[in-house]
């Protein structure tokens, strides 16, 4: 609750009411002097009209200019907010021509006072939910009145078992209007009834669901992750206790991390097999392999690997699938072996020409 406004608000409540009644407009403290004004000469200065208009609580008129220390004719205004006087509106001008700007000025700055306090307010939740979400994702709970306070806050059941989803958007991507993504985020959570979700800069979205509730809504963050491909990844941590998300945290990175060698941008850390191993090859690491296996190999040659592997090393569908003569097929195979050393049609070769097509392909 607002009980005291700051020279910032008291500026864009002078300039706001001055842009509908076009009178300069003075912002006065209770002691009389003058924190904003469109009129720069007088800020800083004392009105003793505004002072008296304080300390009777009553709305006072001035029929004349310099009857009164540092004030000119108009009519001053006492502002109360939850019954507390926070200062005097000043509207400058004959008091028959400003009288009835009074109430609309009133209004105003009760409208702009209301709408710091909703977002002084969000801001708080705001903080409170990042609070709870860093603590249980880095397992730091020495503040633990204070995170079981906040859960009860937010109605977080203490045992049943959640999951984090982690959202990147793309350090590549340039996106010429974060904030509308971000309302989409946003938006999207709370049709997929997100518990709690926090943003850490420059562009990852964390956010905790409940196990039961993301089995029933895990097609919403693989739509979304569909729709907007170009710009984001989403990961899905593994199902834990509240106490135990950290490891349900890291499991979500490790899935996001799969992804820079996928080309898909929605992954859920359960369905993670191979992924697992070649998500943890370092970039240097991969190159070596790399150079080891398939770097020989032109586009054309790559292409006919992925169809031969994806139709399970069957020469038949290979050929039909390419639109080859089994023998030409044969004959690609072969120079493939030349140019690498592995031979596709065996087992052990075949693996290491599978695994560096997974990790250059994507």
């Amino acid at each position: 609750m607002i009980t005291k406004i700051d020279r910032k608000l008291a500026e864009q409540i002078v300039n706001t009411i001055k842009d509908v009644c076009d009178h300069d407009i003075n912002f006065i403290a209770p002691s009389g002097i003058i924190l904003a004004s469109t009129d720069s000469s007088r800020v800083g200065t004392f009105h003793e009209i505004g002072q008296q208009a304080a300390d009777s609580g009553s709305v006072l008129e001035v029929t004349e200019d310099n009857n009164f220390s540092g004030t000119k004719q108009g009519i001053n205004l006492p502002l109360y907010h939850n019954e507390y006087l926070l200062a005097v509106i000043g509207i400058t001008g004959a008091p028959d021509k400003v009288r009835s700007y009074a109430y609309l000025a009133e209004r105003i700055t009760n409208l702009l006072i209301r709408e710091q306090e909703l977002n002084q307010y969000s801001r708080r939740q705001a903080d409170k939910k990042h609070f709870v979400i860093q603590s249980l994702v880095r397992n730091e709970t020495d503040n633990q009145e204070y995170l079981t306070s906040c859960l009860h806050e937010f109605k977080i059941d203490l045992n049943t078992k959640k999951r984090i989803v982690f959202i990147r958007i793309n350090k590549q991507n340039t996106i010429t209007n974060r904030s509308i993504l971000e309302q989409k985020i946003q938006q999207m959570f709370a049709q997929a009834h997100v518990c709690l979700h926090t943003f850490n800069y420059p562009g990852d979205f964390i956010a905790l669901i409940e196990e039961n509730e993301f089995e029933k809504q895990n097609y919403i963050f693989k739509l979304f992750a569909k729709e907007h491909f170009d710009i984001l990844n989403i990961a899905v941590g593994k199902p834990t206790s509240l106490f135990q998300l950290h490891t349900s945290y890291q499991s979500a990175e490790t899935a996001l991390h799969s992804l820079t060698i996928s080309s898909e941008h929605y992954v859920v850390f359960d369905d993670l097999t191979l992924e697992l191993i070649l998500s943890t090859i370092t970039p240097e690491n991969q190159k070596e392999y790399l150079a080891k296996t398939i770097a020989p190999l032109n586009e054309q040659e790559l292409h006919l690997l992925e169809v031969y592997f994806s139709e399970e090393m069957s020469l038949t569908a290979t050929s039909e699938r390419l639109f080859l003569h089994k023998n030409t097929l044969q004959y690609k195979l072969n120079a493939i072996q030349k140019k690498c050393s592995l031979n596709p049609r065996k087992f052990q070769n075949a693996v290491l020409l599978y695994l560096a097509g997974k990790i250059q392909g994507n």
